[in-house]
């Protein structure tokens, strides 16, 4: 199973892909999706499009996590990450890749045991559980690596309770 994590934005979108083979979790790429910002908003959502629909093509993911998103402030930021969203789901459907969301804390849960856990945590326990060299960058790149390990150790769980 390959999983695609995604972490929205519309400046930049943050991607982590895992494969999940005999039970072993092995980290295959990480990075970020620019937008220029001087370009208007419909120009940003499809270069987002367009880069996005060129990494499903390169990776074929089998399934599409992101984190719920929670705004309780800001409701520009809300919107802009909503229409991000769209887009990821947009390209998501037009393949048939299931999408799944964690809630923020079942992502800190699942990668470091700890609900509230720092946003340093999580990169060391990400670097640990992948083995990586060094701790994954941009911070984008970093959450989308944590929302794909929270469906790889939850995977098992919700396909025995026939979840998706």
């Amino acid at each position: 199973m390959v999983i695609l994590g995604i972490d929205p934005g519309t400046a930049i979108t943050g991607y982590g892909l895992l494969e999940v083979k005999d039970h072993k979790i092995t980290h295959l790429s990480h990075g970020v999706l620019l937008t220029d910002k001087n370009l208007p908003t419909p120009n940003r959502m499809l270069s987002l499009y367009t880069q996005l629909n060129d990494l499903l093509s390169q990776w074929h993911p089998d399934v599409l996590v992101t984190e719920k998103l929670f705004f309780a402030n800001n409701v520009n930021t809300a919107l802009a990450v909503g229409g991000s969203i769209g887009v990821v789901l947009l390209a998501a459907a037009q393949r048939a890749i299931p999408w799944i969301e964690y809630r923020p804390a079942e992502v800190k849960m699942a990668v470091v045991g700890y609900g509230r856990a720092e946003k340093k945590q999580i990169q060391y326990m990400i670097t640990k559980l992948l083995a990586l060299p060094n701790p994954p960058t941009p911070d984008d790149a970093a959450d989308a690596l944590a929302i794909a390990l929270c469906h790889a150790h939850s995977a098992p769980l919700r396909k025995a309770k026939n979840l998706s």
